[in-house]
């Protein structure tokens, strides 16, 4: 057999019928739904001039994202999740015409701006509900797709397509902001949407995972102190929790582009494209050559690079460089998500997948949005460009004291 044939054999296993199916419908889905970040920061923002208002649009969001994060868990283990995903899917599309609607022109000549806004976080507060489950089964389904030897690259290849969409949907979004109107930029959201469930109902159902008698809560509880015990996968949990919600800039970029580099909703996209392309392409190169040893030393060393690249975006005046302290920033952080998600596939049965995903849903959600909050909050308090050199200064602040006072984490390998 020659030294090729493995690979080979490995890849045939990966790339079957049904995963490829899940693969296109995923890309398509999250195009759509990494569009409408940008679509409503910049109507938001052109429409209230807030930055507080920037966070509370993250904030609405992971309310109920955070609340149901850990019953939903339960559920999906306990669900029909090919059954589930459509569902949410589903529900997604529907919010997503609602979101057409309300921030159309017509809308906000019929209704004053106070009303707009509210029902941008009204709605938003929905789609955080609906993703508390779509996030936790979409991580659990992927392991009854494909063989268990084909399991971890089968992620990383589940990862690079969810960057590559998180690139490609926002700076879609900004061109289409940029050349006509808030209305026709939300069609694409809708017909990628619909293709992604048309393709995902053509997967069939497999069986349920879990079949536990355990009530709810008792079923939460297990998924807490599975984690709780596993030190490496909540170290690095909550590392890159406290990272990102001091040290995110995503949810000013509107602010940004528009008051300080002057580039309208086309730059907006780019920017909000690049860190993912920076992930996509840290996530390419491991998946090519993975990370050998000392992935917990190198894990800290990735998030205080993602720091000293949020000082300079803070301190830049020019978009080029702008955009690459994000594309930096997205490769150091690509670092974390490889290393994050190579110890859950490695080290969580299967039963369990779903109640993990939702506890590692609960820390993103929590760096993420509440860190849109942070942010939001912070520049309406301190200024804009001081909250985000504040931020990066605090993301630094954090690995130098993870660094000392988590020796398990620091010299964690697998």
């Amino acid at each position: 057999m020659s030294a090729t044939a493995p690979g080979k054999y490995l890849f045939k296993q990966i790339i079957n019928k049904e995963f490829t199916l899940f693969i296109v419908a995923r890309i398509l889905f999250i195009a759509g739904l990494r569009m409408t970040p940008v679509l409503l920061g910049w109507r938001l923002y052109e429409i209230t001039g807030s930055k507080l208002a920037l966070g509370m649009l993250g904030l609405s969001e992971v309310i109920p994202a955070i609340a149901l994060a850990l019953p939903a868990g339960v559920r999906v283990d306990k669900s029909n999740k090919q059954r589930l995903l459509a569902i949410c899917m589903t529900l997604y599309l529907l919010l997503m015409m609602a979101l057409a609607t309300v921030t159309s022109e017509w809308m906000h000549s019929q209704y004053n701006t106070r009303i707009v806004e509210w029902s941008i976080y009204a709605i938003m507060a929905a789609t955080g509900a609906v993703r508390a489950y779509s996030g936790a089964a979409f991580n659990a389904f992927l392991a009854q797709l494909v063989p268990a030897d084909a399991l971890v690259k089968a992620a990383s290849i589940n990862s690079m397509v969810w960057l590559l969409a998180a690139v490609t949907g926002p700076a879609l979004a900004g061109l289409l902001m940029g050349y006509t109107n808030i209305t026709i930029a939300f069609i694409p959201v809708l017909v990628l949407n619909l293709i992604a469930i048309i393709l995902f109902m053509q997967i069939a159902p497999k069986p349920i995972s879990w079949q536990g008698g355990s009530r709810t809560w008792e079923g939460v509880l297990e998924g807490v102190r599975f984690v709780w015990r596993q030190k490496a996968l909540f170290g690095a949990m909550s590392l890159d929790m406290f990272a990102v919600l001091f040290g995110g800039a995503v949810a000013l970029l509107p602010a940004f582009a528009n008051d300080i580099l002057h580039v309208g909703p086309q730059g907006l996209g780019w920017l909000v494209a690049a860190t993912y392309l920076g992930n996509f392409l840290a996530i390419a190169w491991l998946t090519r050559y993975p990370l050998q040893k000392n992935q917990g030393k190198k894990l800290l060393l990735a998030v205080g690079g993602f720091g000293l690249c949020i000082l300079v975006f803070a301190l830049s005046t020019n978009f080029w460089l702008s955009f690459f302290a994000l594309l930096v920033s997205g490769l150091f952080d690509g670092v974390s998500v490889i290393i994050r998600g190579t110890v859950v596939q490695l080290f969580v049965p299967d039963d369990m997948r779903g109640r993990v995903s939702a506890v590692n849903s609960m820390f993103i959600n929590s760096s993420n949005e509440l860190g849109q909050f942070e942010s939001g909050v912070a520049a309406a308090g301190m200024g804009l460009v001081p909250s985000v050199i504040f931020g990066g200064c605090m993301t630094l602040l954090i690995t130098a004291v993870t660094w000392f006072k988590a020796p398990t984490l620091r010299k964690f390998e697998y």
